[in-house]
């Protein structure tokens, strides 16, 4: 691996290659900046040749790789596909040249999938599919004149500010190179890198006469540090150890190190204005404002409230410095893109322009004192989610604060709401069409493909576009790769993508054959799961994993009603999401296609099942739709349990709870079938990383909390933002969800065999009582018990509507 030293040097004696990229406007000079700190083209070519070796070892001897200049491509970054001209039996027989390794992995990738009907995802989505590549020797040969790609924008941008904590937490070096790699395929050159802040951090602080101590109550825990890092809480799940900060920061000049060689411009934070308490001692005449109450039950001051330094202060710019420029000590100067976020966790306190232009010179001179060719880049969400402040002259006031050219925005939520449209192109400020796709990690079957595949495309040419780039914010990863696909490929597309071709496309090669049953049950799915137009953002509120915690007493209709209202729910990251609820009281599960549809696509799936046994993408895939089918399934269950009891018919409540919880149990075994689906695999990972019993039992005990009730509890009340990362896995499924809904449903029906009201506050005291014990559970040997999958014959179900369930079998998996 290329020590970060040495990076520095290159970086260094690498001379600025003037490059024509006028079309760019803005950004033209921050490009050609970034150019000039990559590394040389013998060190990429050696990364891109890494990676296939990983990848596939068996084909070194193949491919040539080889880095050539954006003239070759007009200015443009590129990859070029031809025919190795060979002159020996040993040559390589593909040749690939890019203008960076992400370009020439990309290269590598396209041609994989296009030539040789290849797949590459996450291994937790059924990993790779090699199997119909020709043996070396044989790979199938292009036209003469073979194929050049350019992009169409400069950057495709990957991460959301808090991937960090649902997905990546827990990750050690082995399983960050795989997704380095990944990244490479998917043509990512613009990517997050915000492991090991909190150990820069340290060092800062220290120089401001800030102890670790102090810092223990500043920082979260490992779970959760993505919101301590926002402001949004405090020592949430902490201390965190000396250990996991020097480990963190270890890895992230690991990761750097791997983005550097690869030729990717790693984005790196900046400061916010979230400060320990400690400073307001240190520094008693500075302008530092205690926040409010973020999310918690009872304003606990442990954790809540925290502590935020105006940016008009002059100790921000001095902090703001200082951590800039502690970072470029650490790693070199690898980047100036930096992303900073002040105003989308906390609304300014006035909305005069004029104050808002202020405060974003502030934030942008912080950043540009420790790097004066910083860029800011900053999630346009809050002109979004907190649209009744961000009105067109404050939007404008912000964008317009910082010099022309210095600040790139992540229209974040591009995909369902885009901000682009109503902002005249962000008043001129180049952004980054973005798909946000999914919240807190949660395992469900979604998306919104026809918009994918289209509005990059329109947002690029349009009028007087400042579209600079494509992006993938997801808050977690490793879910529905045909969404990932996809979003990936526009990055190099310059013209809509024909959707139901490339779905067959992706689908022979996802399994390494064409099945025409499974064709027929993927076109389907395009057109119902894949195809949501509602504007709802997705976040999964089935039944079984979101367990509506209310009182059914109050009659309400069993149909949904026509009659809907907006609300704003505030979830994690002071983010707010529009959710569509009835006008009653009655608990709303997002279903947004026909589920008789979707049926018939299981239906279709399993039939096609006895030619692809062997495939583990079709494992992956048809545990993920039986999931999706019965967990539909149970929403409808829960409905008939509760009405029910409303209409104090107790057998009736007492067979359909029962069919609800039995199908817990089914749902259970049948995520056992895939390891990709398994609760010990999080648990064991966390305790991975420790290295004394406390941090085992603290590490495991915020991997629990995480994906249960996230935050804090009273006696009576669960955390606000319980459910909010929930998560299909088999032993969550088993120890969790299931005894918290037999819980609910044996005091409804003690409710009506007593002929009393239903105790809703008892329920949640016993509820509560059991998800804290659950969550203190440390037992290594329960966890492994949930660490292995038994893909044995299993029995899966096909939902006759209306009707009952009705077996189906699996035909047996190696």
């Amino acid at each position: 691996m290329l020590k970060l030293g040495f990076v520095f040097l290159i970086l260094i004696l690498i001379p600025s290659l003037p490059v024509a990229l006028s079309k760019y406007g803005a950004i033209e000079p921050l490009l050609q900046g970034l150019d000039s700190k990559r590394a040389p083209p013998s060190v990429q070519e050696a990364a891109a040749f890494g990676l296939l070796k990983r990848l596939l070892p068996t084909h070194l001897s193949s491919f040539e790789f080889k880095i050539v200049s954006k003239d070759v491509c007009g200015g443009d970054s590129c990859f070029l596909i031809n025919n190795h001209k060979k002159s020996s039996q040993n040559e390589a027989e593909i040749i690939i040249r890019g203008t960076t390794a992400v370009e020439i992995a990309s290269g590598l990738h396209w041609y994989l999938k296009y030539w040789c009907g290849a797949h590459v995802s996450w291994d937790k989505t059924g990993g790779i599919q090699t199997t119909s590549i020709p043996e070396p020797g044989s790979l199938p040969r292009l036209k003469d004149e073979g194929l050049k790609i350019k992009r169409p924008v400069p950057w495709n941008y990957y991460q959301n500010v808090v991937t960090s904590s649902y997905s990546y937490v827990w990750w050690d070096w082995d399983r960050w190179e795989k997704e380095v790699d990944w990244m490479a395929l998917q043509g990512v050159n613009l990517p997050l890198a915000f492991t090991g802040q909190e150990t820069i951090w340290q060092k800062v602080f220290k120089d401001f006469n800030i102890t670790s101590d102090d810092l223990n109550n500043f920082f979260g825990g490992p779970a959760f540090l993505a919101w301590a890092r926002m402001g949004n809480l405090h020592g949430w799940g902490g201390p965190l150890s000396q250990n996991w900060l020097d480990q963190q920061l270890v890895l992230q000049k690991q990761i750097i190190s791997r983005m550097l060689e690869l030729g990717m411009t790693p984005v790196l934070p900046s400061f916010s204005g979230n400060v320990p308490a400690a400073l307001k001692r240190i520094f008693p005449m500075a302008k530092i404002t205690r926040l409010g109450d973020w999310n918690t039950v009872d304003s606990d001051p442990r954790w809540c409230c925290t502590y935020l330094l105006d940016p008009s202060d002059p100790l921000f710019v001095e902090l703001g410095e200082a951590f800039i420029r502690k970072q470029i000590k650490e790693y070199g100067d690898v980047t100036d893109i930096y992303n900073c976020d002040t105003f989308n966790e906390n609304s300014p306190p006035t909305n005069d322009p004029e104050y808002i232009s202020t405060l974003g010179a502030a934030v942008y001179k912080g950043i540009s004192k420790g790097d004066k060719d910083a860029v800011w880049l900053m999630q346009g969400w809050l002109f979004y989610s907190d649209s009744s402040f961000w009105k067109a002259p404050q939007i404008k006031a912000l964008l317009h604060s910082v010099p022309f050219g210095k600040m790139v925005v992540l229209d974040l939520f591009a995909d369902v709401k885009p901000i682009w449209k109503s902002s005249f192109q962000f008043y001129g400020t180049p952004y980054i069409w973005c798909m946000l796709h999914n919240f807190g990690g949660n395992i469900e079957m979604y998306g919104t493909l026809d918009a994918i595949s289209s509005g990059p495309v329109d947002a690029r040419v349009s009028a007087n576009s400042t579209m600079v780039g494509v992006g993938m914010c997801m808050e977690g990863i490793e879910q529905n790769p045909i969404v990932y696909e996809l979003m990936s490929e526009m990055a190099f597309r310059h013209k809509k993508v024909e959707v139901p071709e490339w779905i067959k496309s992706y689908c022979n090669r996802r399994y390494g054959k064409a099945v025409h049953q499974v064709e027929a049950a993927w076109e389907i799915l395009y057109h119902t799961i894949y195809n949501c137009t509602d504007g709802i953002a997705d976040h999964n509120h089935d039944f079984i994993v979101m367990f509506p915690d209310w009182d059914p007493s109050t009659n309400f209709e069993t149909g949904v009603s026509n009659t809907q209202k907006k609300i704003n729910l505030l979830l994690p990251g002071n983010r707010r999401y529009l959710f569509q609820e009835t006008a009653s009281d009655k608990p709303q599960a997002h279903l947004w296609y026909p589920s008789d549809d979707v049926i018939k696509a299981l239906q279709l799936f399993l039939a096609g099942g006895k030619n692809l046994s062997r495939s583990l993408t079709y494992r992956y895939d048809l545990v993920d739709l039986t999931r999706q089918v019965l967990s539909k399934l149970a929403n409808q269950l829960y409905y008939k349990a509760v009405t029910s009891f409303q209409k104090k018919n107790i057998e009736a409540l007492r067979f359909h709870s029962n069919t609800f919880l039995q199908l817990i149990k089914d749902i259970d075994v049948l995520l056992a079938s895939d390891d990709n689906f398994l609760l010990g695999t999080w648990l064991e990972s966390a305790k991975k990383l420790a290295v004394n019993p406390s941090e085992i039992k603290q590490y495991e005990w915020n991997a629990r909390t995480q994906v249960t009730m996230w935050f804090d509890t009273n006696d009576t009340t669960q955390s606000k933002l319980h459910d909010y990362a929930n998560k299909f896995w088999s032993g969550l499924m088993e120890s969790y969800y299931l005894p918290r809904a037999s819980t609910y449903f044996n005091h409804l029906i003690e409710s009506l065999r007593q002929n009393e009201k239903f105790k809703l506050i008892e329920w949640r005291k016993q509820w509560i009582s059991q998800s804290n014990k659950w969550q203190e559970e440390w037992n290594s040997n329960q966890s492994q018990r949930w660490l292995s999958a038994t893909p044995s014959l299993l029995p899966l179900f096909c939902i006759v509507p209306h009707v009952f369930l009705v077996n189906f079998c699996v035909p047996k998996l190696p």
